[in-house]
């Protein structure tokens, strides 16, 4: 079984060499796809494909479930009530030391644009991630990639991944409103909950993942961001539909790397700014860097992953994971070629 998924890749490749009136045609039409927060500046390319109609002009109709959290997407999509996953990389390497092969098809993330920041009112004293031993640390959800971040910060500073205390708190209003009750030592957020709890006064950062330089610091190296993700068996079966899911993806970064964070602010719906446009706007710019303009994966930001996932995770640490299977440049690459 060890050389399974490429097999697969290759049986997909082939089949998308078909003529070009089966090759436009996805086997499935309709496709189900979770995610953890869609709202959140993380997932904005998601936002903009189906708000500009990529996904129509690519012959699907995607029907999309916001649930509470990245890990709540991953387990729609090994349960089976989701055909496809928006989330973080990490989840494709967990999943792979588990036996079951979930594969990450594009990477519109650069980066992860989490960050970690105190409670303001709670006047801590942040020397290094020390610091955060019998912290009550408000995360998206347990096991959510916000969670990742702030465990292994402090088994890395040499403490263990259950110093602190982890609670859900959601993502979007959720979030913020966790930091305005005080309910809370600190957050791992991203944008815009975090640009807004600034502007409010309400937290200190103290490690910021929205830069490649901030990164750097955290991981030691370049660390994937958002990916779309499905099962090996998905791909095998319907690699028409994974390509126009891609190709989609891929016309929607181009089309944000194209234009201001005004033009793109104005794409998404009114409450994806909390309320706030004009801070909305300028976590717009900020984050612009973060969203890669053509899906391909970043070199060496794969095995970053996999060095941080090991140091902290013990069924990764113990399993033999083969990182060819956690992604594949099949479908970007063919995108690409397209346009």
């Amino acid at each position: 079984m060890k050389h399974a998924l490429p097999a697969l890749i290759a049986v997909a490749a082939v089949a998308l060499m078909s003529p070009a009136g089966a090759q436009d045609k996805p086997e499935m039409p309709k496709v189900r796809l979770a995610v953890g927060g869609k709202s959140a500046i993380f997932y904005l390319p998601l936002s903009i494909t189906e708000r500009l109609g990529y996904f129509r002009d690519a012959g699907l109709e995607v029907e999309i479930a916001d649930v509470q959290s990245g890990a709540r997407a991953l387990q729609s999509l090994v349960g089976g009530s989701a055909e496809v996953g928006v989330g973080t990389f990490d989840h494709t390497i967990q999943m792979q030391s588990k036996g079951q092969p979930v594969v990450a098809v594009t990477q519109y993330g650069h980066y992860p644009g989490f960050v970690l920041a105190t409670i303001a009112s709670k006047s801590i004293a942040y020397r290094g991630p020390q610091s955060l031993k019998g912290l009550t640390i408000g995360v998206t959800s347990p096991g959510s990639s916000t969670h990742f971040m702030a465990a292994y910060m402090l088994v890395r500073s040499g403490l263990k991944a259950d110093d602190a205390s982890f609670v859900g708190t959601g993502v979007t209003s959720t979030a913020v409103a966790a930091a305005r009750r005080a309910d809370i030592d600190a957050i791992v957020s991203s944008d815009p909950m975090i640009s807004l709890m600034q502007s409010e006064g309400l937290v200190k950062v103290v490690a910021d993942t929205r830069t490649p330089e901030g990164t750097q610091a955290v991981y030691g190296g370049p660390y994937p961001g958002g990916v779309v993700y499905t099962t090996a068996d998905f791909i095998a079966k319907n690699p028409r539909t994974v390509q126009a899911i891609v190709t989609a993806f891929v016309r929607a970064l181009k089309w944000m790397s194209a234009h201001p964070a005004e033009d793109i602010a104005t794409a998404v719906p009114q409450e994806y700014a909390l309320g706030n446009r004009e801070v909305y706007v300028r976590a717009l710019v900020a984050s612009q860097a973060m969203y890669s303009p053509d899906g391909r994966f970043v070199p060496g930001a794969v095995e970053t992953a996999y060095e941080v996932l090991k140091l902290f995770d013990p069924s990764v640490a113990g399993a033999t994971v083969d990182l060819s299977k956690t992604y594949t440049t099949t479908f970007v690459e063919k995108a690409l070629a397209a346009n």
